[in-house]
């Protein structure tokens, strides 16, 4: 945990009073706001961040409209994930402010770098390692499709990055068995 930027504090007759300052012996201190609080970070995928730094780049000095019209009227498909943020409600807010703080030179005061997310199918058990049979690791048996002749199968591998990956729980969840389950993961590990 951080250390907070503003102090509630008691003096010695039970009066509560903000400080910024931690005194040497605080009588009953609690953390009134921490820097997260006062300036939140917005979280972005790799993917939208590098879009925000392109369109950051071309529009540095625009007005606020032309910067939204520019996503939003986007026929040339360089701002196509940024377009999707800007359509989920309050998100168009989110830009402005974020385009008002942001700092090219320490984007990492105002971004929040997240991994892009997306559902898998999966063993519900690890499979143990079997030195005779050349396993050495354990983990989970992913859902991945093939495709041999033209006819869709569906087969394992120990792989996550070679498994089949869904937008949506539902479309995961409608390959489950008894013995597999839809999760959310991030698709590149870090």
């Amino acid at each position: 945990m951080t250390e907070p930027v503003a102090y509630m504090l008691s003096d010695f007759v039970g009066n509560d009073f903000t400080s910024l300052e931690l005194p040497k012996n605080p009588n009953n201190p609690r953390g009134l706001y921490f820097k997260e609080q006062l300036h939140p970070r917005v979280k972005m995928t790799q993917v939208e961040f590098d879009e925000f730094k392109l369109l950051y780049n071309l529009l540095r000095v625009s007005t606020v409209i032309r910067i939204i019209n520019t996503v939003q009227n986007n026929e040339s498909k360089r701002f196509t994930n940024l377009k999707l943020r800007l359509n989920k409600t309050g998100k168009d807010l989110e830009l402005i402010i974020l385009w008002a703080d942001y700092d090219a030179d320490n984007p990492e005061e105002t971004i929040e770098i997240v991994p892009e997310m997306k559902w898998f199918v999966r063993s519900k058990q690890q499979y143990q390692p079997d030195m005779d049979q050349g396993i050495f690791e354990s983990g989970y048996l992913y859902l991945t499709q093939g495709n041999i002749y033209s006819i869709e199968y569906y087969e394992t591998t120990a792989f996550k990055d070679d498994a089949q990956q869904f937008d949506t729980k539902e479309e995961a969840e409608l390959l489950t068995n008894p013995l597999t389950e839809a999760v959310q993961l991030p698709v590149e590990d870090e």
